[in-house]
């Protein structure tokens, strides 16, 4: 299912190591915030707002399969 959710997405120089699906964009800065002071200065995290095709685990809990990142022409699926 594709859906528009809250993301915290964590970087290691440019690449995307991690991303966390979150109920709001203020617990996402929130989550920002705390993540920054104990991070790496190689590590930066960011709060996004897109689509994302996500799954649901056999716990039941939901995760993201792909992001679905925009940009003039359209989609581009991470």
């Amino acid at each position: 299912m594709i859906e528009t959710v809250v993301i915290l997405l964590m970087f290691v120089g440019a690449e995307i190591k991690e991303h966390r699906i979150q109920p709001s964009m203020s617990e996402c800065l929130k989550g920002k915030r705390l993540a920054t002071r104990t991070a790496s200065a190689q590590t930066e995290f960011k709060c996004i707002k897109s689509k994302a095709e996500l799954e649901t685990n056999i716990d039941g809990s939901v995760s993201i399969k792909s992001l679905l990142l925009k940009w003039d022409g359209g989609f581009i699926y991470y």
